[in-house]
């Protein structure tokens, strides 16, 4: 009997699709822990953006620039990650 946890286009796969189906999947939890760091990095830099904001002169705002990219950062290697393990039925931490 064909596991039925494997998606139906997964099941008769070659080898070297398999391999290249857990490489894609590998960058995609890549691309999840990255996304899960930026928000880390992102949330404690908040704690300084209005500060920043208030206090920098013009448009010198390092830390609230900073703050967007992380941001944004965690949305695009999120985003990524999440179409990367598409497919994937187990959570793995590697």
């Amino acid at each position: 009997m064909a596991n039925l946890l494997i998606p139906a286009a997964e099941r008769n796969l070659t080898p070297d699709e398999v391999e290249a189906l857990d490489r894609r999947r590998r960058r995609g939890q890549l691309f999840l822990v990255i996304c899960f760091q930026c928000i880390i990095v992102s949330t404690l830099l908040t704690l300084w953006s209005g500060q920043d904001l208030t206090y920098s002169p013009g448009w010198t705002h390092p830390i609230a620039y900073w703050n967007m990219m992380t941001a944004a950062l965690a949305i695009i290697f999120g985003a990524a990650g999440i179409h990367l393990r598409r497919g994937s039925n187990e959570f793995i931490s590697y």
